[in-house]
Parts: structure tokens; C-alpha cells; sequence
């Protein structure tokens, strides 16, 4: 009896503790996977690895008293070379979750091969709403924007300002015919029409037929369906062509306060586009850029700081779980709130959509910036409700209808 008795009472006491900290590997690796030699090099690329160190810094180096490892790889733009590091990583480098991965097309395939493999992933760097739509996954996240937000920041404006016929070029990718389709959509809805479109290849530097045919359109909106280094070999060589000196207007529909600063504030004065983040935005996002300036020498622009937001967010969603388990940090990831020097109040749908307020800018005269990288005027607060699709209309096969 005695035995029994000491038998039960250890149970209770057993039962009675909380449960054990549960971290596979004895770590948590954390990679980040996107372009840093290509088109896209200064849109995200190693500055963003940048940003993910400072969040595993800045979290304590542990989690679950186990370290926070980072690691990162150019996955050049090519679906086929991301999905294999992202497979090798997976499968025999213990990663526990990629996030990052800049253009649409790899971040599709990355998030297939993480849903396969019941594992993590949060994009910041790619736009395609098909992430949180019919390609969505219980394991995946959109942090920093996506097409639809753009279209509705960026478009909306331009509409409302008398740009009611619209030509696009288009980079011919996912991301592309997305940031088209979102935006063309949104013009119609607003009473606009599309007069065409054409498309062009990523890391185009040419870009003389494709405006011609734009400038031939008279659409009064030529839409910029593109990012990075396209966006400005285009905005570059519209000039060239006396594009907007001859009535049209350009629309930058993803441009950031790098690929500004890479053009200049000469060639970029006036352009209105739409970001999530400006570092000069409050006292949080100014002390965070600032000592991200200490260690690269420029200032984040969304996809690094929404970098940043999503390595927390996943740290403290370990923290509260009491597991790296990908089922109990996904839970949580969609409970928690969203509160950091990146987004207030953010919320993450069924879809996996974070849900935040983003901004209209206006880029500023030269005669108007007061410092470097002093480079926007915030026109306008876009609610992330008006912003972003609402999950129960995303067409997430995981969202109740």
C-alpha cells in the first residue's frame, strides 16, 4: 500500500508541474532565403540577414534557453535552386523555418516543399496574394505586403487623382501578373480602364520597346508591374523617352525606400507609392533604424524591417508554445497579436495573412530632405482592413466560408 501510495503522489506531482521545454536539435535555426546578387540584391538581399541577426540579438540569443542560429543563401531569383536549398536545409541541415524569400515564384515553391515537410515559413519579400489564396498552407505566413495592398495604396490614389486609363509592364513572373491583375481589378472598380499591357523579362535592362509601346497607349497611368532594379531601369529610361514630360504619369506599384535612394531624389521627386514601413515614421521605428544604419550603412525599408517583425514574432510564438513543434507555433502565430516597432494591432487571418495598416508616400523634392534618407512624405494611413483581402474571401481552401 505504501508503494502505491508513494507511486500515485508521484504521478500527481508529475502531472502537477508544468510540461518540459521541448526544442528538436537543441537549437533553433532560423534561415533566410532570398536574392543578394541579382535584381532584387538591395530590395531585401543580405540586409535582410542583417535584420534577422539583430531579432535573434535582440531576443537574447536563446530561446527556451537554447540558441537562435541564422543562416542565409542567394537563391538567384530561381525557383528550382530555392527549392533545393530549401529541401537541403530541411532535410539534413535541421532548419526549422525559412522566411524572407523575395519573388513570388520562389516563395510559391518554398511554401509548397515547408507545407510537405510540416515546417514554418513567413515571406516578407514576396508580393503574389496566391500565398495566403488557393496556394495557401497551414504553416505559412505573409508579413510585410502583397498585391492587393499595393494596388488599392498606389492604384487607389492615382485613380482618385484623375488616372482613370491605365497601361501596364509587367514583369513576366507570378508576381507580375499579379500586381496587374490586383491593380487593373481596382482601377475597373473605380470606374478606370485598362488599355493594355506587356510584359518583359526579370533583370530587363532595355526597356526601349516596352515604353514605346506604353507611350503609343495614351493611357494617362503607365503601371510599373515590377520591383527593383527593373522599376528603376524603367523609371530611368521613361525620362529618356520624355514620358512624363509628354502628360502620362508613371506609377512605381512596388517601389522602396532602397530602390528610391538607389535612383536618386532627382529622378524619383513625386512618385507616390506604398510601404508598410518608414523608418522615420516614430521614436520605435527611428531607434531601430538607427542602429541598423550602425551596422549597414543605410536605413530598412519594409522587407528588412518586416524581416525583422517576422523573426521576433516567431521567437515569442516558440516562447509562448513551450515547443518549436510546427503545429503548437503556428497555433500560435495566428493567435498572438502583432506589436512591435513594424506593426500595432496586426492580426494574423485563417489565411495566414498578418493584417496591418500601411502608408501612402510621396517621395520628396531634394530641396525638401533634410538629411539622408530623409527621402518620404506619408500622404495617408491605409487601414489593413481596406488593405488586404479578407480571408473569408482570399479563396484559403483552410478558411471557413
Amino acid at each position: 500500500m505504501k508503494l502505491l501510495a508513494l507511486v500515485s503522489a508521484a504521478l500527481m506531482t508529475a502531472t502537477a508541474l508544468p510540461a518540459m521545454a521541448q526544442v528538436s536539435d537543441e537549437k533553433v535555426k532560423i534561415g533566410i532565403l532570398n536574392d543578394q546578387s541579382g535584381v532584387y540584391a538591395d530590395f531585401g538581399g543580405k540586409w535582410s540577414y542583417e535584420a534577422a541577426k539583430m531579432a535573434a540579438e535582440d531576443f537574447g540569443g536563446k530561446v527556451l534557453d537554447k540558441p537562435i542560429e541564422v543562416i542565409t543563401a542567394d537563391h538567384q531569383n530561381k525557383p528550382d535552386i530555392a527549392s533545393n536549398i530549401a529541401r537541403q536545409w530541411y532535410d539534413t541541415e535541421q532548419v526549422d523555418a525559412i522566411m524572407e524569400l523575395t519573388t513570388s515564384s520562389v516563395a510559391l515553391a518554398v511554401q509548397g516543399i515547408s507545407k510537405e515537410k510540416k515546417k514554418i515559413d513567413i515571406v516578407t519579400g514576396a508580393a503574389t496574394t496566391e500565398l495566403t489564396g488557393p496556394q495557401c498552407s497551414p504553416y505559412g505566413f505573409h508579413w510585410a505586403y502583397d498585391t492587393h495592398a499595393l494596388a488599392v495604396g498606389t492604384g487607389g490614389a492615382l485613380v482618385e487623382q484623375g488616372g482613370d486609363t491605365w497601361f501596364f509592364l509587367t514583369a513576366d513572373y507570378a508576381f507580375g501578373y499579379s500586381l496587374e491583375e490586383q491593380t487593373g481589378n481596382f482601377a475597373k472598380s473605380k470606374g478606370g480602364k485598362v488599355l493594355g499591357a506587356v510584359r518583359h523579362p526579370l533583370a530587363t535592362t532595355d526597356f526601349s520597346s516596352f515604353l514605346l509601346q506604353a507611350q503609343s497607349s495614351g493611357a494617362k497611368v503607365i503601371g510599373l508591374a515590377n520591383a527593383g532594379l527593373d522599376t528603376a531601369n524603367a523609371i530611368k529610361q521613361a525620362a529618356e523617352f520624355g514620358i512624363v514630360a509628354g502628360g502620362q504619369r508613371l506609377a512605381a506599384l512596388l517601389f522602396t525606400l532602397a530602390e528610391v535612394h538607389g535612383l536618386g531624389l532627382e529622378a524619383a521627386q513625386g512618385l507616390t507609392l506604398t510601404e508598410g514601413f518608414y523608418w522615420d515614421r516614430n521614436d520605435e521605428s527611428r531607434e531601430f533604424a538607427r542602429r541598423f544604419y550602425e551596422r549597414t550603412q543605410r536605413m530598412p525599408n519594409m522587407i528588412q524591417a518586416g524581416t525583422y517583425s517576422a523573426v521576433m514574432q516567431y521567437l515569442k510564438a516558440i516562447e509562448k508554445a513551450g515547443t518549436d513543434e510546427t503545429e503548437a507555433v503556428a497555433k500560435e502565430l495566428h493567435e498572438m497579436p502583432v506589436n512591435d516597432l513594424f506593426a500595432k494591432n496586426g492580426k494574423v487571418g485563417a489565411n495566414g495573412r498578418m493584417i496591418y495598416d500601411m502608408y501612402l508616400m510621396e517621395v520628396k523634392k531634394p530641396a525638401d530632405s533634410k538629411e539622408p534618407w530623409d527621402y518620404y512624405n506619408v500622404l495617408a494611413t491605409i487601414p489593413g482592413d481596406e488593405a488586404y483581402i479578407k480571408p473569408s474571401e482570399s479563396g484559403c481552401p483552410l478558411v471557413s466560408q
